[in-house]
């Protein structure tokens, strides 16, 4: 069990939620703050004052009063017709991270549900009810409100869940489970939907895979040096100081670390003064080392996110109710389109890297297409075209969502972020990514094993037995989509990282 501090949950404990399955629930310390607000907003519902989703209507509708008999029915109203989410359902740790994201949210004591929102929301993630929640129709402002809806709509019964392998009707899926769903008091539908909890999701999703990516990229980089026996200087600590972009100095310093030792290496220093590498090998460290930075700053934004309290009207410290835009996920979606440029660049230099490997002309006397009998074999040459076309398809995808806006709910939100679907393209991409590096391991392994009786550095045979462990070396030609399935695999899962034991600074 992962019990989380609103306001204190750091990316570390929410990709274990993630990865892991871990059932989540807020620290007891959170109970206070939610039970004042709760009570604040039960009171502003017995009122004469108009207060924005209390006791009033939605958006445009704001200005139609609701009596306090009608206080249940407004709620429950506002989450069946937000039901209008369509495409696949996202997957399950993707869905329960929404959960937790949401129990962040309210956990901090301004949205005003009572502790009972919070106790369902805890138990479901406990017993395993996830619900089923469209990955579209969100535009990422008034909040992620389709896809949550989908949500909360469990939570009261209606809507679809997913329980023990099965799709449910969402009171079946809780009854199944032993827990009972809610009826909804003054605002809690309001406090359930409204919020950036589903793009932020899929954005630190992407997160987690992109930084997983990134790491390997510095392994199969230096794998790749090594098999076209480049050049080590272009990683000198003093090169990169001189510049001083943190990134850089890290990648340069990682890639020095994996390559030390070499006797591929050692073999041709003497060449260092003549020989300019192309820049994929050369300016590992810049490309790379800039992707680093900006997934850094992305990942900041999104821990901010993932406590913060997003959804509206909100009861402040002095006991008022305002209205306000925190469910604006502009912070999100620049960070999803963040994300995207490093995962479409670090793709595309890697790639370039397998183009070298594999052209006779240039890989420096690797054999054409890195197979022993070329002509007769054809060897690397067509999972280098399949690295293109990726490369390709993630420089399109990587074009920004977040200068997109479209007006909605009759020009009430006349402005909005994209942020959903900025993120929901993350997941993709980094498995298109996940391809191209895994292409780009096996192509390394096969180029480092040409250059026998040479042998790399101890870290990268780790990660060239890690490699053979699950993808033969290529000798004639076979079926290639299970092992281009199997390198993929070693890249997603972080096994090619561990076995060469690389460790990068957060």
């Amino acid at each position: 069990m992962l019990t989380l501090t609103p306001g204190e949950a750091t990316l570390a404990q929410l990709e274990t939620l993630w990865r892991e399955g871990t059932p989540a629930r807020l620290a007891e310390t959170t109970g206070p703050a939610i039970a004042a607000s709760a009570a604040r907003i039960a009171a502003a519902a017995q009122g004469d004052q108009a207060v924005y989703g209390v006791n009033t209507g939605f958006g445009k509708l704001a200005s139609v009063r609701i009596p306090p008999e009608d206080t249940a029915t407004l709620q429950r109203n506002l989450i069946l017709s937000h039901c209008c989410g369509v495409g696949a359902p996202l997957d399950i740790a993707t869905a329960r991270l929404v959960m937790a994201l949401k129990l962040l949210s309210v956990g901090r004591g301004a949205s005003g549900v009572r502790p009972e929102i919070v106790a369902l929301i805890e138990a479901m993630l406990a017993a395993g009810v996830t619900p089923a929640i469209p990955e579209q129709g969100s535009v990422g402002a008034s909040g992620d409100l389709a896809p949550l809806a989908h949500m909360a709509a469990v939570m009261i019964g209606a809507g679809e869940a997913i329980y023990q392998g099965e799709t449910l009707p969402g009171a079946e899926a809780l009854a199944r489970a032993g827990l009972s769903p809610v009826t909804l008091g003054a605002k809690e539908g309001l406090a359930l939907i409204n919020g950036t909890q589903v793009s932020t999701a899929l954005a630190l999703t992407g997160w987690f895979r992109a930084m997983a990516c990134l790491r390997a990229a510095i392994v199969t980089g230096a794998m790749s040096t090594d098999a076209i026996m480049g050049s080590t200087a272009p990683t000198r600590a003093e090169i990169h100081t001189l510049r001083g972009h943190r990134g850089q100095i890290d990648v340069a310093a990682a890639m020095r670390g994996l390559l030390k030792g070499s006797e591929i290496r050692e073999s041709h220093r003497e060449d260092d003064a003549r020989v300019q590498d192309p820049y994929c090998i050369r300016c590992q460290p810049q490309v790379t080392g800039a992707a680093l930075d900006l997934l850094r700053f992305a990942g900041q934004t999104l821990e901010t996110e993932a406590n913060a309290v997003t959804d509206n009207p909100l009861v402040l410290s002095d006991g008022s109710i305002v209205s306000g835009g925190n469910f604006h996920a502009e912070p999100v979606a620049f960070a999803a389109d963040q994300i995207a440029l490093a995962v479409a660049e670090i793709g595309a230099i890697a790639q370039r890297r397998v183009a070298l490997m594999v052209d006779p002309a240039l890989s420096f006397g690797l054999p054409p297409f890195l197979t022993p009998e070329p002509g007769l074999n054809s060897g690397l040459m067509i999972a280098e075209v399949t690295t293109a076309a990726l490369m390709s398809e993630n420089k399109h995808l990587a074009a920004p969502c977040s200068v997109d806006s479209t007006p909605t709910s009759a020009n009430q939100e006349d402005h909005v972020s994209m942020a959903a679907h900025a993120a929901r393209r993350l997941g993709g991409m980094t498995r298109n990514l996940a391809v191209i590096l895994g292409v780009e391991a096996l192509c390394a392994g096969q180029g480092i094993e040409f250059r026998a009786p040479l042998t790399t550095s101890e870290p990268l045979k780790r990660a060239l037995a890690a490699i053979r462990a699950e993808v033969a070396t290529m000798g004639a030609d076979r079926y290639l989509a299970p092992d281009l399935a199997r390198a993929q695999a070693l890249i997603e899962t972080g096994s090619l990282v561990a076995a060469a034991g690389l460790e990068m600074p957060e």
